[in-house]
């Protein structure tokens, strides 16, 4: 029986099998920054702002398929590749690749780490190298959140996750002003200033 291509993204990606191959001999990430394969050009590929990924505007749904893609992303400047050995091809990112959509805590105020898993199932600790930090929507001026992960892909952190640092924000002092964030592994993240979150 022949497959629908829209049911079989693997196809549009050559080199994935290496990448697969790579995931199931425990080996963890592939090294994408150190990749130069030629550009073929952009596919019809999307994440949307809440990490569905797209492909020719139909949901993956298949999160073990989602989970390959995630490890071959990579981002130059601000665009978006998937990349493999073989090849390096654009998609469509509309906000940040990643979302940060569960959050544990170890510890209690400047002593806690904070564990955050994405929706690809990749924990990441809030510390010196995985930064959190909150930009300001222009259009809503509402609060976005994002944690680093790696190199230069973010996490959004959703909406939930989000109210839960409020709950964890203590006060302090950055470049003598006063902050509300979070502590993790030794470092404070500011999430807003002292007065602005505690009127909101």
């Amino acid at each position: 029986m022949t497959e629908d291509p829209k049911s079989d993204p693997p196809a549009v990606v050559n080199g994935l099998a290496e990448i697969r191959e790579r995931a199931k001999q425990g080996r963890g990430l592939p090294p994408v920054h150190l990749w130069d394969p030629p550009f073929i050009g952009d596919i019809d590929m999307r994440i949307a702002t809440d990490g569905t990924w797209f492909y020719q505007g139909t949901p993956i749904t298949r999160p073990a398929m989602v989970k390959l893609f995630s490890t071959v992303l990579r981002r130059d400047g601000d665009d978006y590749f998937l990349v493999t050995p073989v090849e390096r091809v654009g998609i469509k990112v509309d906000d940040a690749p990643f979302v940060a959509v569960e959050l544990s805590v170890d510890g209690k105020d400047a002593q806690q780490t904070l564990y955050f898993r994405t929706n690809v199932d990749e924990i990441v600790t809030a510390d010196a190298a995985h930064t959190l930090f909150v930009e300001i929507d222009g259009a809503s001026q509402e609060p976005r959140p994002y944690l680093h992960v790696r190199r230069n892909l973010h996490a959004l952190v959703n909406r939930s996750v989000f109210y839960e640092l409020v709950e964890l924000a203590v006060e302090e002092k950055v470049d003598g002003v006063p902050h509300l964030g979070v502590w993790s592994a030794g470092q404070f993240f500011p999430i807003a200033p002292a007065v602005e979150l505690s009127e909101a």
